[in-house]
């Protein structure tokens, strides 16, 4: 399995997410790079995770799959249980009930968020009522490749942040 190199516009691998992409902001999806994708590659699955969580380390905050097999997905994706513009995406079962949903941690802590895109040689036969634990199991077997974008978010950023 080789790796994907995963980056945003919006903010540097392990440095702060801004407002606009967070719960406290706009909650506007990060436009997303993805570079060396697999020319065998079906689909795509992305996954979002709060890594701090304090009571759920791991929580998930945003999962969807079928996307094509796209080097950008843009800012802003609708939600959906299925959208079909800008590009197709089914999304589950999350925090963001069948759409991206930003950090948004309750307290002013640093939390560290994970965007984790999986390629895949098939397309998943699930239904929208998934959860990112439906969706591993149903890409076991068929992941290519791998790849994360690392991001920190608190509600009272530094002044480093965009």
């Amino acid at each position: 399995m080789t790796t994907l190199t995963l980056t945003t516009p919006a903010f540097e691998s392990e440095e702060w997410i801004p407002n606009r992409h967070s719960g406290f902001g706009e909650d506007f999806s990060p436009e997303l790079h993805i570079d060396g994708i697999d020319a065998n590659a079906v689909s795509m699955v992305i996954t979002l995770d709060d890594l701090e969580h304090p009571i759920q380390p791991g929580y998930n905050h945003w999962v969807a799959w079928n996307i094509p097999p796209v080097s950008v997905l843009p800012e802003h994706l609708p939600k959906g249980a299925v959208v079909e513009q800008p590009l197709h995406i089914e999304q589950g079962l999350a925090y963001g009930r069948h759409c991206y949903r930003g950090p948004k941690p309750p307290f002013n802590w640093n939390h560290r968020y994970c965007f984790t895109v999986y390629v895949l040689d098939t397309k998943l036969n699930i239904s929208t009522s998934s959860d990112k634990v439906m969706v591993l199991k149903a890409m076991e077997g068929h992941i290519l490749q791998t790849g994360v974008l690392y991001g920190k978010y608190q509600r009272k950023q530094r002044k480093t942040a965009k």
